[in-house]
């Protein structure tokens, strides 16, 4: 079973399906082939705001993290340093998993990959211990697909579990990548969340993308009761 998983994520088929509410695979796979993974404008070295948050929840070597939006992000990259064990990454462009996987070459073997629209991802059932996005909850300007979105978590997460959720602060970019995104401030996406969480850090960022554009971004980390 294992194997077929592997031929699978490796085609890019594993769990794919035409997204929902974000572009299309295929446009997400054309960013990817045409500008790189140190091209695209949400691009960091490191992503220190999440790896501080996510040192705050708890995470250890056993910790169950899935990277939503992960992408060819270097945070698994720092996960693995950090000695976790357990990570799982989901994007909608395999092109993305391609070039994470390449670059962690061995190390890849460790982590899952799922090619998939988070609004669909079939995701088992309190499967984590932390929730990481960002920039994925941002692409959802439809307020039905942010509350699918906001199901998926509570599904997900164990009780007790944490969500760190990014993305475009209030005073943020109306645009990402030449397509609308909704900007939501920490207490926003609590309230998007629902009474099951409680928001136990705000943070602010403003990221500079490889083009030079200032972008500021909003974090909340939150704990399901």
């Amino acid at each position: 079973m294992v194997a077929v998983w592997r031929r699978l994520e490796k085609s890019g088929r594993a769990f794919s399906h035409q997204p929902i509410a974000q572009a299309s695979m295929a446009d997400w796979d054309t960013v990817y082939r045409e500008k790189g993974a140190a091209g695209v404008s949400w691009f960091r070295p490191h992503l220190d705001v999440s790896l501080r948050l996510l040192e705050r929840a708890g995470i250890g070597e056993d910790t169950r993290l899935i990277d939503v939006g992960g992408g060819a992000s270097t945070l698994v990259d720092d996960l693995l340093d950090r000695g976790a064990r357990h990570v799982t990454v989901l994007d909608v462009s395999a092109e993305a998993l391609r070039i994470a996987r390449e670059r962690l070459g061995d190390r890849a073997g460790s982590v899952r990959f799922i090619v998939a629209d988070v609004l669909a991802a079939g995701l088992d059932m309190a499967a984590f211990d932390i929730w990481h996005d960002r920039a994925v909850l941002h692409f959802l300007t439809r307020a039905s697909d942010a509350a699918t979105y906001a199901e998926r978590v509570r599904d997900a997460l164990v009780p007790g579990g944490h969500a760190l959720i990014g993305g475009f602060a209030a005073d943020g970019p109306l645009k990402c990548s030449g397509r609308e995104v909704a900007r939501r401030e920490p207490d926003e996406i609590a309230a998007l969340l629902g009474a099951g969480f409680d928001l136990m850090e705000a943070a602010h960022e403003t990221h500079v993308t490889p083009a030079g554009a200032l972008q500021r971004f909003a974090y909340g980390l939150f704990r399901k009761r």
